[in-house]
């Protein structure tokens, strides 16, 4: 299927299978299913009126959990010749009127959302809202419902062409106000078919949709890729049903960025009752046991398990993989998609993997890794200026990313550029080689380096739920062997001279993590600055390596 556009996908399943169940909408029982032809009708219906009402090229925001009509809103704005606009649901009030101005939005839909409350009141004044089924709005707005009326049975003029702007995706802001990522046809398609190129692809898959939809990630992996292959996507009714969820659509692709694969196997370990009963029982019958895991999880039937968004730790790679699953490490921005990726039989712990297809690569001077491949953003949305920093001479994207090439060719992402920091001492130092050390401590499940002019480097730490009812002195005893243990392989410039451990998680709701389970490394800094600067200076007068517990 050489199609090039999204909706061609969509009419070339809806027109040869029909009948077949695309989506799931789960429920405690049973699910509301909807199937290619059925979802095909409401698309260009909604589409026809969304075009007879706004005309083309409008931006359109859709704000809601993830459900079919996530993936139905979307495609109908695409189709229509708009723009869908993608809003997490955790945004706070600031950043969704800023997306909102910005893109100056003529439309939002509105699904289920928790902070509809908070975002409503900052929205221009001239938005119309249109509710998606299952949720009461207040005030005027239109439904869903009401679209389907208005433009069922009539046909669409616009014409998809495969490098329209139909998307904007807005960059986490870990470093400061998100940017809107163009995103066309050619942006999704060509990563997808770059990837079953090197992979394949099963006929009919199944997914599990549960990151955000307005992440690039969920949409191309799960959205866009079942488009591809007619696969059946089930929608996870909530977070807190994910492992029922998980069971009864047992996917054949899942993505999880580390924290997911962290909280599973924190899951794991509560439900043997320690790490030391889950290795016993591996030791007596390593198979066995890691099948009854990966099965009651729903993993049983994976053929690929992606994880990416964020650096994996080696040891969690190692943990999953001691219980027969594989995570495969890859690599992939808003900006770019589907490039460099581990596969079963190119696969090196600690390595993003080698680029896929025709994906070319190469390490700057300053350490960058720059890219050049087909189906990367054109650029940033009214910003020319940021385009201009990001698309270099030649084609070249610059990812933002420090890496390193071994003498076998596996690339490796050592840092952030704009993470690096200098200490008092004028040396730069990369937190996350750092981070990844400290995080094979058992007792410590989220970490954070800072030290930008301190005198020594301090790591903010959040303890694990198993290690809050361990004695302190345990857990002191514990991170300073860890602390010694990695003063001893780095840079003395580098060095740990603090730790603060928190107690509270860091979390979406209290900002410290971005919608996509990112450290806000600002926010972290915002809020422990203060207090690492004093220890650090502390640490470097008395000559030891302080503990301090908020």
């Amino acid at each position: 299927m050489d199609f090039q556009t999204l909706p061609e996908f969509l009419d070339h399943w809806a027109d040869t299978r029909g009948d077949k169940i695309w989506m799931r909408d789960l429920r405690e029982e049973g699910s509301v299913d909807f199937t290619w032809s059925e979802a095909r009708r409401q698309i260009n219906a909604v589409g026809a009126a969304l075009e007879a009402r706004f005309g083309h090229g409008q931006n359109m925001i859709m704000l809601s959990r993830n459900r079919p009509h996530w993936f139905m809103g979307d495609l109908a704005i695409i189709r229509s010749g708009n723009v869908t606009v993608s809003m997490f649901t955790t945004l706070p009030a600031a950043t969704a009127q800023y997306i909102a101005e910005f893109t100056e939005a003529k439309v939002i839909f509105v699904g289920e959302s928790p902070n509809w409350e908070a975002v409503r009141p900052v929205l221009p004044a001239d938005i119309t809202i249109v509710a998606l089924p299952g949720v009461e709005i207040e005030g005027e707005h239109l439904t869903w419902d009401q679209l389907l009326a208005e433009g069922e049975g009539k046909d669409i003029s616009y014409q998809c062409a495969p490098d329209d702007m139909m998307s904007l995706v807005f960059t986490s802001g870990t470093t400061g106000l998100p940017k809107g990522v163009i995103q066309t046809h050619e942006s999704n398609v060509i990563p997808i078919r770059r990837f079953i190129a090197a992979f394949g692809l099963r006929d009919q898959p199944r997914y599990f949709s549960y990151l955000p939809l307005s992440h690039i990630a969920e949409r191309q992996i799960v959205e866009y890729s079942s488009l591809f292959s007619c696969g059946e996507v089930n929608f996870n009714e909530s977070l807190e049903h994910i492992l029922r969820d998980l069971q009864r659509t047992r996917p054949h692709m899942f993505f999880g960025p580390p924290r997911i694969w962290e909280q599973f196997q924190q899951a794991v370990i509560s439900k043997f009752g320690g790490q030391e009963a889950l290795e016993a029982a591996l030791k007596e019958d390593a198979e066995g046991i890691g099948k009854l895991v990966l099965d009651t999880l729903g993993l049983g039937e994976v053929e690929f398990c992606l994880a990416a968004a964020a650096p994996t730790p080696p040891p969690l790679i190692a943990w999953w993989e001691s219980l027969g699953l594989q995570l495969m490490e890859g690599f992939g921005q808003t900006e770019a998609m589907g490039l460099i990726v581990s596969g079963p039989d190119s696969r090196r712990i600690g390595s993003i993997g080698k680029p896929v297809g025709e994906v070319e690569y190469k390490i700057t001077e300053e350490g960058e890794l720059a890219v050049r491949a087909d189906g990367c953003t054109p650029g940033y949305y009214k910003q020319p200026d940021k385009t201009a920093e990001l698309i270099r001479e030649g084609g070249w994207l610059h990812t933002g990313d420090k890496a390193r090439v071994d003498e076998d060719g596996f690339i490796y992402i050592t840092g952030r550029v704009k993470d690096y920091f200098k200490t008092i001492q004028g040396k730069f130092v990369a937190p996350p080689p750092i981070e990844g050390m400290f995080a094979n401590n058992p007792f410590i499940e989220q970490q954070c380096l800072i030290g930008r002019g301190f005198s020594k480097t301090v790591m903010i730490a959040v303890l694990t739920e198993a290690a809050r009812n361990e004695s302190k002195e345990a857990v002191e005893a514990s991170i300073r062997e860890s602390v010694a243990a990695i003063n001893d392989e780095i840079e003395k410039h580098a060095r740990i001279g603090a730790v603060i451990v928190s107690l509270e998680p860091w979390s979406i709701e209290n900002e410290v993590l971005t919608p996509t389970l990112k450290i806000r490394r600002d926010k972290i800094e915002e809020r422990f600055g203060e207090l690492g600067e004093a220890l650090a200076r502390q640490a470097a007068e008395q000559r030891e390596m302080l503990i301090r517990w908020v």
